[in-house]
């Protein structure tokens, strides 16, 4: 029974990749992508050979406990990514407990994740490869240390799976995983700041984990190194322990969901109104921009753009800290509208098959395009408005105000407009209605990059008599282009954006019982 549910396990991962050449390239790449960094990990693994036994264990131990935490952090706020051997799918059979267990945990070693933790932990037996005993109880911790990080996640995983059923905890851990991703680089350096300022801190931390169940493991073969047999022994007696409490509660969660699965449906609520639908004017557009509004308050895979937004403030002054130049700060509004107008650019995939019903409902195409253009302008517009002015009064760069309004506003239009031609013609694999937003199809990178990266090229050329303008005042200082470029970014972002909608709308009316053949692919 293992070997089958390993052989599952196999099977579906080959068949994802055989729906088309795109999942292929697409997941070669990202392989690829996350192999580079386990090289780069193994790398500096086999060089602390030739490093102290102190600082070799601080690394190991430290590098471990945080793949122990990750693994465990992971499935919270991502419950929905990998579901290919969900338990509740088994409860109709009667497969054996012990033989379950086993399965699923060595399934959890089956792609990249598991594999690149795998290579990474075995990179420690090259650490302390300086005598045999060494090396074999580092093999021993890597063992150890790889299966806890496995049936870690797949406890927390059964443990919330009662959480993980809500729509509402899926859309807000989603989203709420997004703000530490978009903040890594502050992340990252402020805790390289603190580690160089407090290094004796970072040893006595280690000192700490290596006798808890996340880091116990990974100091084996430090302490054999050391000649601490007696250490070695406990700390060998707390992974195991730690490793078999572990197996004991995913026994008991697991048999509970066996027997009484997720239920993840929740009681109706009277309906009250008819909500933004009766804001907006009663016409095909107002009733789309409704609809639109819809999806960017209440589905995550929208929200998830919005996230971003509030953080660029953040991101641009911690590059301005870095770099002692604030003047980046000026130019918060021109990027903040690159991203929300290009945000849209995947609208129509994002609507899945539910793009039926614009198709069955007779809905002209340059309707639907201004319906979904206007719904992102009502919160768009204040936003890059007051991203652009904000900064000025921290930089004091007023004299560029004009410029870099008028590069903002034309930038939200003409985006606006492009995004409109590009949802209408072409279509990405991107996360399913109700699904997490990290849960894309594989092999889609090379697709999306190729549409996306082209696109963007293609908007940075429509914009460039607003770029020439700014650039014409920072050289020279004249307050002229930039108030040129204040009357010009409006009106030719204007008219760009009203030929975007209707390109797009055109064709729209000529391809939307193909748009929905290959939104039906894609599921």
């Amino acid at each position: 029974m293992v070997a089958h549910l390993l052989r599952l396990k196999l099977t579906l991962l080959r068949n994802s990749l055989r729906r088309s050449p795109w999942q292929l390239v697409g997941i070669c790449i990202g392989a690829l992508y996350a192999f580079g960094i386990v090289g780069v990990g193994v790398v500096g693994l086999l060089l602390l050979r030739q490093a102290d036994v102190t600082t070799a264990q601080t690394v190991v131990v430290l590098g471990g406990a945080g793949a122990v935490l990750g693994w465990a952090i992971i499935p919270i706020v991502a419950s929905a990514a990998d579901l290919t051997l969900d338990p509740a799918r088994f409860t109709t059979f009667a497969v054996p407990m012990p033989q379950m267990l086993a399965g699923l945990a060595l399934a959890g070693l089956i792609g990249t994740p598991g594999a690149a933790t795998s290579l990474v932990a075995l990179a420690t037996v090259g650490t302390w490869s300086r005598s045999i005993l060494d090396a074999f109880g580092a093999l021993v911790g890597a063992v150890l240390g790889v299966l806890t990080c496995v049936v870690l996640s797949r406890v927390v995983t059964a443990g919330t799976v009662s959480l993980a059923s809500s729509r509402r905890f899926k859309d807000v851990s989603a989203v709420a995983f997004l703000i530490p991703l978009v903040l890594t680089g502050p992340i990252v350096a402020a805790v390289a700041r603190g580690i160089r300022g407090s290094a004796g801190f970072i040893v006595e931390l280690a000192r700490f984990l290596e006798w808890t169940p996340i880091g116990a493991a990974w100091a084996l073969g430090g302490e054999l190194a050391g000649g601490h047999y007696g250490t070695a022994v406990l700390k060998l007696l707390i992974a195991v322990a730690s490793l078999a409490a572990l197996v004991w509660c995913w026994k008991v969660l697991l048999q509970r969901a066996l027997v009484t699965p997720p239920f993840a449906g929740s009681a109706k609520k009277k309906a009250s109104g008819l909500g933004l639908f009766g804001v907006v004017p009663g016409t095909p557009t107002g009733a789309i921009v409704a609809r639109s509004l819809s999806y960017w308050l209440r589905d995550p895979r929208y929200a998830g753009s919005l996230v971003v937004v509030p953080l660029l403030p953040v991101l641009l002054w911690f590059q301005a800290s870095q770099s002692g130049f604030y003047g980046l700060l000026q130019f918060v509004g021109p990027l903040s509208a690159f991203l929300l107008a290009w945000s849209i650019s995947s609208d129509v995939s994002y609507d899945s098959t539910a793009f039926a019903l614009h198709v069955s409902a007779g809905v002209r195409g340059s309707q639907d395009r201004l319906g979904r253009a206007v719904a992102c302008l009502v919160f768009a517009l204040p936003v890059v408005v007051l991203f652009s002015v904000v900064p000025m009064f921290i930089t004091g760069g007023w004299p560029l105000l004009p410029c870099v309004l008028g590069l903002s506003l034309g930038v939200l239009f003409t985006g606006l407009g492009l995004s409109s031609v590009v949802s209408a013609r072409y279509t990405m694999p991107v996360p399913l209605p109700g699904d997490s937003p990290f849960k894309k199809p594989p092999g889609n990178v090379a697709q999306t990059l190729a549409v996306q990266f082209g696109g963007m090229a293609l908007l940075l050329v429509l914009v460039s008599p607003e770029l020439v303008l700014v650039a014409m005042q920072l050289a020279g200082g004249s307050p002229v282009p930039g108030w040129i470029c204040l009357a010009l970014g409006p009106v030719l972002g204007g008219i760009l954006f009203a030929a975007g909608v209707r390109l797009g709308g055109k064709w729209l009316d000529a391809r939307g019982p193909e748009l929905l053949a290959q939104l039906a692919v894609n599921r």
